[in-house]
């Protein structure tokens, strides 16, 4: 005996655009974190008035991207089953 199931909402999964933004800055974040852990010279360090940026900046581009994917797993997009359409029944007389 087959049972009629209303069609159900499912999650975006990895079409959330909070994940594709996560990876772009993730993977951003970990090149900009390698190069201020082993490529960047005291030189470098003094033109930046004495701030290892590429450290900094990789690290607080991780934290984001950490934040950016916490988002999107505490409040996943709910792709609904049925897509709404903006037709409204007509008005009787008209």
């Amino acid at each position: 005996m087959a049972t009629e199931s209303q069609p159900r909402a499912h999650k975006a999964g990895a079409f959330d655009i909070r994940l594709i933004i996560a990876l772009l800055i993730g993977v951003y974040g970990i090149i900009l974190t390698v190069m201020g852990i082993g490529f960047t010279t005291d030189e470098d360090i003094a033109k930046a008035a004495g701030v290892n940026i590429n450290l900094w900046a990789g690290i607080g581009m991780l934290v984001v991207a950490a934040l950016f994917i916490l988002w999107a797993v505490v409040r996943p997009l709910v792709v609904p089953a049925e897509p709404e359409t903006g037709d409204t029944p007509a008005a009787a007389g008209e």
